[in-house]
């Protein structure tokens, strides 16, 4: 009885936590309504990184023509109010900063624009720039281009390696069931890899509400996963692997859901901020360091590559399949993404006969490919709100196989 007992109050205590993790609100624009309109609509043109967020979370470039029958993710969170107050609900200490919520969901309801008060319906609607990029009024409007490189003697948790015979090492990042490595060869012995896992610590990423089981599914979470079994195929060849963001008690899991957290931390030890701009900036920043570092030992830039995992939000009807982004004028980064794309290719051909791919590459100009130097791939490994997609990313053999795919391209 008192076994039931605990795992009954798990059960609660667990699904009381993923309750209030926020997701992003989605709407559909009205007919004629454009990106500039739709965002003023909900009062968020006031600040430019609810614009930049819209455009990442849904896609689109500026010049993009939003479409009546699709819906599109607003950078508004959505939060399960507690009834209490503000600060304790998104765990903030700023009165301030709620108090600037409070007003703006009694704006958004005076203008129609929401059904509901927060107080009678429990949903409280919290503005991106608050969480991620709020500029007050005593900070100053920092430029990209004069953010100054965060400089760091942290030493990531992957680099602490043991070997635990001479075979093989012992990687306490993987998790008990997969820390032993065993090194198969030494055929990537001088490559340098950097993996990044998209999001991280305050930022779930994408998230799709209610998707397993009544729970919520992160972004972060999956591309977590996949980042570590890459890694640890990686070093099964040789490889120099820096995993940049960690969760030291996460490990490569094998369930369908992964539970979301908040205790990522960049190179396992600094804290990730809340600032959207600020976490781009020190994770490229970490990865510069290390580069410069292995470039003064004679490792070359194409033989150092930078590679970041995410998972898409879109909407839920559409199917998607691995796609991928490059620097615009890498040659490098622009062969070795299609090597990877045409592997995935290879392997839906054997695989999935008659099924096709569907997986793009393309240049985009955002921050981590922009500002690392490296050699750098970025990629969207599914729709996490589209259920064919989700099989790709629940099942523990499928993570492995994409992670898998991945390092065949990047080695091919």
């Amino acid at each position: 009885m008192n076994r039931i007992l605990v795992c009954l109050f798990l059960l609660i205590f667990a699904a009381d936590l993923s309750a209030n993790a926020p997701y992003f609100h989605d709407v559909k624009p009205d007919k004629g309504e454009g990106i500039y309109s739709l965002l003023r609509k909900y009062d968020l043109m006031i600040h430019p990184c609810n614009k930049e967020k819209f455009l990442e979370l849904n896609n689109l470039t500026e010049k993009s023509v939003l479409l009546t029958h699709k819906s599109y993710k607003l950078p508004i969170y959505i939060y399960t109010y507690n009834g209490k107050s503000i600060r304790s609900t998104i765990d903030v200490d700023n009165w301030e900063k709620a108090v600037r919520i409070k007003k703006y969901n009694e704006s958004i309801l005076k203008k129609g624009a929401r059904r509901t008060n927060y107080t009678d319906s429990k949903i409280l609607w919290v503005p991106y720039h608050e969480i991620a990029c709020t500029i007050t009024e005593t900070e100053p409007s920092i430029k990209p281009s004069k953010i100054a490189p965060i400089k760091s003697n942290a030493k990531p948790k992957i680099n602490k390696i043991k070997p635990a015979d001479k075979n093989n090492l012992y990687v306490s990042l993987f998790g008990e069931e997969y820390a032993k490595v065993k090194v198969l060869d030494k055929s990537l012995k001088n490559k340098v890899y950097y993996v990044v896992a998209g999001h991280g610590g305050p930022d779930p990423g994408a998230m799709c509400n209610d998707c397993l089981d009544n729970k919520n599914l992160c972004e972060d979470e999956y591309a977590y996963d996949i980042a570590l079994r890459l890694a640890r195929d990686l070093m099964q060849h040789g490889a120099k692997v820096h995993v940049i963001i960690q969760d030291a008690n996460d490990g490569i899991r094998d369930g369908e859901l992964l539970k979301c957290d908040y205790d990522e931390k960049c190179m396992g030890k600094l804290k990730i901020p809340r600032r959207q701009k600020a976490r781009l900036v020190q994770r490229a920043a970490e990865i510069n360091r290390l580069y410069r570092g292995h470039k003064a030992q004679g490792i070359k830039y194409e033989d150092q590559v930078a590679i970041f995992l995410h998972v898409d939000s879109n909407s839920a009807s559409k199917q998607q399949d691995v796609f991928f982004y490059h620097h615009k004028k890498s040659k490098t980064g622009k062969k070795l993404v299609k090597k990877i794309r045409d592997t995935f290719q290879e392997k839906y051909d054997k695989y999935q006969a008659g099924r096709g791919y569907h997986g793009t590459v393309k240049s985009r100009g955002l921050y981590v490919i922009n500002y690392t130097q490296p050699t750098t791939v970025f990629v969207e490994l599914a729709n996490i709100r589209n259920k064919n997609d989700h099989k790709r990313i629940l099942f523990k053999e499928n993570r492995q196989a994409v992670a898998n795919w991945l390092f065949e391209g990047l080695t091919r």
